[in-house]
């Protein structure tokens, strides 16, 4: 589990942007809905089949409104880590169950604390230091939560590849795809889409996009209504635990680190 975590910190750092604006486009048939692509998705180079099935995975989900409106999301990652995070204001709250480091900054500005070994640091450059680092995590460990809900993300190019039918799955698979985003853009993504619930059951992820054999395969599974939007947790023999949304979040991001 180990060098999975940190094998996905470095893979999956993607700009994670909360921007809801619609991009204009002559295809109006890949604008218009209640799922509005963010800024800079790549709309011209996306499959129309495979937005439509990335609209259904929203809805499915609990929608746009509903997911847009869930301020506050907390959860435990692969039981290394705690994390809290407000998505309207950007503040993050990290805290690692395997060594003495906390984390409470906000992704945007760049700005917050870090506690080290019982120790505040202040020495600019080790400060920065942390801050990317507890940037990167967030990133990280969201994207293995929320994903669902950012598959028309800014700088994904988003294409239908076919479907998978097997004893277990029934599905169809959308491929991600990501141009001047993160540190790592030429990695791809296929989501495995199943057709009767219309939610992702499993991911593959593709070291280069020229791969054709995944570095790994995860499903999605267990989902449980958390607020008005669905969340899953269960990534086979990586769990997400401790799912939260509210004002128990909100009340844990006021809390001083010490």
């Amino acid at each position: 589990m180990k060098n999975l975590s940190c094998f996905s910190l470095l893979v999956s750092v993607f700009v994670f942007i909360a921007c809801q604006a619609s991009v204009q486009n002559t295809s109006e048939t890949k604008t218009l809905g209640d799922n509005p692509p963010a800024l800079g998705f790549d709309v011209e180079n996306s499959d129309a089949k495979a937005i439509a099935i990335a609209d259904d995975v929203m809805k499915a989900m609990g929608g746009r409104t509903a997911y847009d409106s869930s301020r506050y999301i907390g959860w435990n990652f692969f039981n290394s880590r705690k994390l809290w995070w407000d998505k309207i204001a950007g503040d993050v709250r990290i805290e690692s169950l395997r060594d003495d480091f906390k984390v409470k900054m906000n992704i945007h500005s760049m700005e917050g604390e870090v506690w080290k070994d019982s120790t505040l640091l202040t020495q600019p450059d080790s400060l920065n230091k942390y801050l990317q680092q507890g940037k990167n995590i967030w990133i990280n460990d969201s994207y293995w939560l929320v994903m669902p809900f950012k598959l028309k993300d800014s700088g994904v190019t988003l294409s239908y590849v076919g479907e998978e039918k097997s004893d277990s799955l029934d599905a169809d698979i959308l491929e991600l795809r990501f141009k001047n985003v993160g540190k790592t853009p030429d990695n791809k993504y296929q989501v495995y889409v199943d057709r009767e619930t219309n939610l992702i059951s499993q991911w593959a992820f593709f070291t280069k996009a020229s791969d054709d054999t995944a570095r790994f395969v995860t499903p999605w599974k267990n989902y449980q209504q958390h607020g008005d939007i669905l969340l899953s947790g269960d990534r086979g023999k990586y769990q997400l635990t401790e799912i939260q949304t509210g004002l128990e979040v909100k009340n844990k991001l006021n809390e001083d680190l010490k």
